[in-house]
This record gives structure tokens, C-alpha cells and sequence, in this order.
């Protein structure tokens, strides 16, 4: 499973509600017209991330797919048909954004999850010791890993319901998260 993260933040002169509520209307209507390959999505707003709006206010959408065929579907989907819309209505309230591809590397893909923690691979540590040490958190998290030094934000991220004690040498940097969509979540 590939997830294309979308991280952006709103203009000034828009309202958090109002942005929000497009953000809403573009995934529903994603949901009620998925694209081939969409599996699901979903929007959090945060605020400290570095590579998104200068550590200020600002929102993820994780768009769920198969697999890289699925990425020109869901392009293309997003910005046609019953999309068009409200795609257009979100897009021109943002001031900026900036995107990433990330692969589930363990654990189950989180709906919502209240806690991004993320980090680089430690200095010295093998792809498999840095699994074999998460192991334990991954059991009730979900591990993304980026994919091709594609996007801003660090090589993993962990996603998880509540924070999650991180193994000794991985130095993470712990956002808590809101959901904006699905609504409630």
C-alpha cells in the first residue's frame, strides 16, 4: 500500500472553518468517486511540522492507493468530474503545500490517527534492526516509509492513537494531529 501525502496550509485571509469544510467536500466526494486503486483518505490538521508552512498551522491529507498505477488515476480523478469542484474550491484557499510518497513498511494503516512521530533511520542501524526495534510500537501503530527522496518531511513516520514510546536512538519529532476529515474521527 502507497499513501501520497499532501501536507499545505490555508491563505491568511481564509477562515480555519471554511478551509476545513472544502477539505471535507473534496474527500467525500473522492470517497463517493474513487479513483482506480483508491483505497481511502483522510485530513488532520497539526501544527509543528518543519517542511510544511514554517513549523506553523497546517493539515496532511493521506490519500491511500494500491500502488504506483494508482498515483496518474488519482491525479486525474482529483481534478475531473464530480471532484472538479470541490478540488478547486480547497486548492484556491491554500497558500502553499508540498507532497510525499510513503510505503506502509509495518503495522495496519491508522484512519485518523492522533500522533505523527517522525524520524530518519539512526546513523549505523540496517533497515532491518530499525523494524526489528519498532516492532514492538508497530503492533499498534502504522510505519510509513518514504519512498525514493520523494517529499520534504523525514524518511518515516509512525502513526499511532496514542504517543508512542519510541525505541532508544530514535530521535523523533511527535506531532500531536486533529482530524478534519472523516469528520469526528
Amino acid at each position: 500500500m502507497l499513501a501520497y501525502v499532501f501536507h499545505h496550509w490555508k491563505r491568511t485571509d481564509v477562515a480555519a472553518l471554511d478551509y476545513e469544510q472544502r477539505l471535507r467536500s473534496f474527500h467525500d466526494a473522492l470517497r463517493l468517486a474513487p479513483s482506480a486503486g483508491f483505497r481511502s483518505s483522510w485530513c488532520a490538521s497539526l501544527t509543528g511540522a518543519p517542511w510544511a508552512n514554517k513549523s506553523g498551522d497546517s493539515y496532511e491529507d493521506w490519500y491511500l492507493i494500491n500502488g504506483s498505477t494508482d498515483l496518474d488515476p488519482l491525479n486525474d480523478a482529483a481534478i475531473s468530474a464530480s471532484r472538479q469542484v470541490p478540488h478547486d474550491q480547497a486548492a484556491a484557499s491554500a497558500a502553499g503545500g508540498t507532497a510525499g510518497l510513503y510505503r506502509l513498511k509495518a503495522g495496519a494503516a491508522i484512519v485518523a490517527p492522533l500522533f505523527a512521530s517522525w524520524f530518519s533511520k539512526p546513523n549505523g542501524w540496517s533497515y532491518g534492526q530499525l523494524l526489528e526495534r519498532l516492532q514492538p510500537v508497530t503492533e499498534y501503530a502504522a510505519l510509513w516509509g518514504r519512498q525514493m527522496t520523494l517529499g520534504p518531511a523525514l524518511e518515516f513516520c509512525l502513526h499511532a492513537s496514542s504517543l508512542p514510546e519510541m525505541p532508544a536512538g530514535i530521535d523523533a519529532l511527535s506531532i500531536p494531529m486533529r482530524s478534519v476529515f472523516p469528520e469526528g474521527a
